[in-house]
Order: structure tokens, then C-alpha cells, then sequence
């Protein structure tokens, strides 16, 4: 089974992001993630066996843990292959984060390369499928919808992919 763990980017900004992905799309057939608005605690990664193990230290994770801001307000990209809304991370925000990958990297079937862990770029993806050829256009169509939001880390969601779809397994809410 393949599964990815994201932060849900909920309210105006998960909504804002979910719309820009949908003009982008239908004004340049620029594709993005199946997933909602979020940004990627782990990438995907494959695991048959059961991962309840998982699921439980992410449950016991979010109990003890405090809800963290994070702001978003401008654009950036990976070269030309990907346009998102960064994530500007809180300092309360970026040690949950890594105390979230510590208790992740205790399973031997989660592995991080240096993409994908502590120092990962943490953004809200916009647009990441046939995009170098249209760079340019997009970049610049992006540009003219500024935006300003205050959002919460707090929730801890595991995908999984099924019928060619991510489909939501669990999610862990960070509520303090």
C-alpha cells in the first residue's frame, strides 16, 4: 500500500490554494497533486503490512502536542517544474515539525532523504505536472492574486492511494 503524510491546509487558505489549482488547470492544463491543499510531512512511501503501530504513535503524537501558526503570502517555485505558496513556518511551528519526523524516523519502514526531512522547503503546491513549457505564463497569471494568510499546523493526515486517487486513511488533530 502507498501512503503519504501531509498537514490539511483548511479554511480560506486550503480554499484559496484548491481554486488557484483549478484555474491553473483549466486556463493552462498545468496539473497538480490529487491530494487537498496541504504541505508534506512525508512523501509518499509503500508499506503492505499493517500500520497501526503508526497511526498510534501519531494519535498519542497529536494529544500532547500544541497547534502551531504558520503564515503564507507569497509565491516561489522549484526551478520551472513547480509553483507553490510558501509556507512561512512559526519557530513553534518548525520544532513540532521536527519533533514530528523524530517520531517518524522510529519506523523502520519511513525512510528520509534530504528532501523529504527536517530541512525540507515546506509549500503548498500549486502546480507541479507539464509546467516548464509554460512556466513563464503561469508564474506571471499567479502573480496577480495576492494573498494573506494566518493558518494552523494542526493536524497530521495520512493518504492512501486507492483506485488511482488519495484517499484520506486517517487524521490526527493537533488541538491544544
Amino acid at each position: 500500500m502507498r501512503y503519504v503524510i501531509v498537514c490539511v491546509v483548511k479554511g480560506e487558505a486550503g480554499n484559496f490554494n484548491d481554486e488557484m489549482r483549478k484555474d491553473i488547470f483549466e486556463k493552462f492544463k498545468a496539473k497538480s497533486s490529487k491530494l487537498p491543499a496541504h504541505f508534506t510531512i512525508k512523501a509518499p512511501f509503500e508499506y503492505d503490512k499493517s500500520i497501526k503501530d503508526l497511526e498510534d504513535a501519531l494519535y498519542k503524537f497529536s494529544k500532547k502536542e500544541k497547534k502551531a501558526e504558520f503564515k503564507m503570502n507569497k509565491y516561489n517555485h522549484f526551478d520551472d517544474r513547480v509553483i507553490y505558496m510558501n509556507v512561512n513556518m512559526s519557530n513553534e511551528g518548525k520544532v513540532l515539525h521536527d519533533k514530528l519526523i523524530d517520531v517518524l524516523n522510529d519506523f523502520d519502514y519511513i525512510e528520509f532523504n534530504k528532501k523529504d526531512g527536517k530541512d525540507k522547503i515546506l509549500h503548498v503546491t500549486l502546480t507541479s505536472k507539464k509546467v516548464p513549457p509554460i512556466y513563464n505564463e503561469v508564474w506571471e497569471y499567479v502573480n496577480k492574486y495576492s494573498f494573506n494568510f494566518n493558518c494552523y499546523f494542526d493536524n497530521i493526515s495520512i493518504f492512501k492511494w486507492v483506485d488511482n486517487n488519495w484517499k484520506l486513511h486517517k487524521e490526527f488533530l493537533i488541538e491544544n
